[in-house]
């Protein structure tokens, strides 16, 4: 196949030059990146005022609400599905269903730091086989976080360790990436996913080698206690009995706020957002209700299955379920606004940051600086690297799926990367495998929902977990890209 001269030419042009939309694109995106790490602002008003800013200065001002609408449409079912998610997984968490998870994790940590950090990766892992980060990281955190306060352990060490194994999880055919892979470029997912499971398996390994590598950081920071001694900060009172994180006294003294308060009158044991928490642990909740143990097993698997065969929209099934399981669980309208109420924080947190989030994608896109910063990048790649199009593939799927959505990677971006691969010989499974490897990044991505509920739930400021998350998730990304080089998948 011979090149066109005038494209040569016309490429190393674009190489050279890159346009004001590229250049705005990429300093709209290290600027929100600088503010929140640095914690001048929130990550809302980050995501709502920078990228509102950025379209002024692009000219397009006059369009920002267009851009938002859009933005808003495209987001609205993923802020629906988180809602009634949470809503639904916080009910499950309240009636006693993850309890025996919960006290098989306890069982096994032993308050020993090295342990629980290795828990939280393997039940990140196991419960990501649902596919859905946000379910994953609601339980991982409920069942995690007590112990985490208790033992006053670094808790950006469980969102960190959460979300890397979620992210080298998130790979599986109905996760969503695989899926958009083999839709983009019309190959099978089983041909896509198969194939990289040994390399898949290298990078959870890896997850688990770092989870013990940070326990043991974590157990020489604060020794290793015995579990006798952790249980002597359980406290129980007259009308409640909840466990507080060590040295808060209170539930209230890890930041609980006056809405927590409120609730505290409908259900003495969740009267801080703190004591919600933690009641995940206590065996005595007045929430529980063991004798629908098994119909709410049941609900949830069902919820799971028709999740994995599409049987209804996702927003839909959580909908239907959340509404199901309230009714069943609480038949009376107090019981039933209490529980909404308990978890109403965590879902205007979320919602609140997925809606901000469309301003900052529905600028992005709609201003053109998304499509101008891929195709100059995508232009920058010499001629002489096309025989190695997966590698290219691999690397750039890094920084790729953080700054821009799975969608966007993947219907605009991998596309390109499979024809100019084809052109030197490069298969197109193979660049569909190498597309896949940044997930264990993409996951603590500023666009992804999960991550903000992931981060809310554990009281972490999402400054912090980026700052502490990104170089170990794409060192988990770079030895699953190797992985795939070493065994020849990609």
């Amino acid at each position: 196949m011979t090149a066109d001269p005038r494209a040569a030419v016309q490429r190393r042009t674009t190489i050279g030059t890159p346009s004001m939309l590229t250049i705005l694109g990429f300093v709209m995106i290290a600027t929100f990146l600088v503010l929140i790490m640095m914690k001048k602002v929130s990550p809302i008003a980050a995501l709502v005022l920078i990228p509102a800013l950025f379209c002024v200065l692009v000219g397009k001002g006059a369009h920002l609400g267009d851009y938002v609408i859009d933005g808003i449409g495209d987001l609205a079912p993923t802020a629906a599905m988180l809602m009634f998610a949470i809503v639904y997984f916080g009910v499950m968490i309240d009636v006693g269903l993850f309890d025996p998870i919960v006290r098989a994790i306890l069982k096994f940590a032993k308050a020993d730091p090295v342990r629980i950090v290795v828990g939280t990766a393997v039940l990140a892992a196991i419960v990501s086989l649902d596919g859905d980060g946000s379910t994953t990281f609601m339980i991982t955190v409920s069942a995690m976080y007590p112990l985490y306060k208790r033992l006053k352990m670094s808790l950006v060490v469980m969102t960190g360790v959460a979300a890397t194994a979620n992210g080298v999880m998130n790979t599986l055919p109905w996760g969503g990436p695989t899926a958009r892979a083999a839709t983009a470029l019309k190959v099978d997912a089983t041909d896509i996913f198969v194939p990289m499971i040994p390399a898949l398996g290298v990078g959870l390994l890896f997850v688990l080698v770092l989870a013990y590598v940070l326990g043991r950081r974590e157990r020489k920071r604060l020794g290793y206690l015995s579990l006798d001694e952790v249980t002597e900060t359980v406290t129980e009172t007259a009308d409640e009995k909840v466990l507080v994180g060590a040295g808060t006294g209170t539930g209230a003294g890890a930041g609980g706020t006056g809405g927590g308060d409120h609730a505290a009158d409908a259900a003495p044991a969740h009267r801080t957002e703190d004591g919600e928490t933690f009641t995940g642990l206590d065996p005595n909740r007045p929430t529980l209700r063991p004798k629908l143990y098994w119909f709410n097993a049941l609900l949830t698997v069902v919820l799971l299955t028709a999740m994995i065969m599409e049987l209804l929209p996702i927003p839909v099934l959580f909908i239907l379920a959340a509404a199901l399981a309230l009714t069943v669980n609480y038949p009376h309208m107090p019981d039933q606004k209490a529980r909404i109420g308990a978890h109403a924080e965590n879902v205007l947190n979320v919602s609140g940051m997925v809606f901000a989030a469309a301003v900052f994608t529905g600028v992005l896109q709609g201003t053109g600086m998304v499509d101008h910063m891929a195709k100059w990048v995508v232009g920058g790649i010499p001629d002489w690297m096309g025989p190695h199009m997966a590698l290219v593939t691999g690397v750039l799927s890094i920084p790729f799926t953080y700054f821009m959505s799975n969608d966007g990677f993947y219907f605009g971006i991998v596309p390109v990367l499979a024809e100019a691969g084809h052109a030197h010989g490069v298969s197109t499974l193979e660049i569909a495998r190498a597309s896949l490897v940044g997930q264990p990044l993409h996951m603590s991505s500023p666009l992804v929902p999960a991550v903000y509920v992931l981060v809310g739930m554990a009281k972490v400021e999402f400054g912090d977990h980026t700052r502490f998350t990104v170089k170990w998730a794409a060192l988990t990304a770079l030895v699953v890209l190797g992985a795939g080089l070493l065994f020849g998948i990609v």
